[in-house]
């Protein structure tokens, strides 16, 4: 009997996936504890609605990343800080930081978490590396200034 699985089964597939099992199996435990449907005509038709909606969902968070990475790439942000004599800075320039000045200056917002930078303890430009997606990423120059 096919069915669609609607939680993971060990040894037969996981969620949303359609499998074809023994009819004793789906009626006498997968259909009791709800862990599958009976494969007819509407379970797989909304299976494949499911299918295509995920797609869809995906190709637009792909879009939206490519049109922030062609935003953010080769942009510089500036960023100022306190230091002492020494030129050296008081503390370090951290991601949150960074990230901050992008959504003030660029109006981007970015998550911190998803920003890879070298430790920023001196004045200079430097490179900072955002994933915005997998495979997709966009580099912008920091540049850190007294005050």
């Amino acid at each position: 009997m096919k069915v669609i699985l609607l939680a993971d089964v060990k040894g037969h597939g996981k969620k949303g996936e359609l499998c074809n099992v023994s009819d004793g199996y789906a009626r006498n435990f997968l259909f009791p504890k709800k862990l599958a449907v009976e494969a007819d005509s509407t379970a797989l038709n909304d299976l494949k609605n499911r299918e295509a909606s995920k797609a869809h969902h995906k190709q637009e968070e792909i879009n939206a990343a490519n049109a922030t990475a062609k935003a953010l790439e080769g942009k510089t942000v500036t960023i100022k800080a306190k230091a002492g004599s020494n030129g050296k800075l008081f503390g370090s320039v951290t991601s949150k930081e960074i990230a901050q000045e992008i959504e003030n200056s660029l109006k981007i917002k970015i998550d911190r978490k998803k920003m890879q930078v070298a430790d920023i303890k001196n004045f200079g430009e430097y490179t900072a590396e955002i994933k915005l997606y997998q495979g997709i990423t966009a580099k912008v120059n920091v540049v850190v200034t007294g005050i």
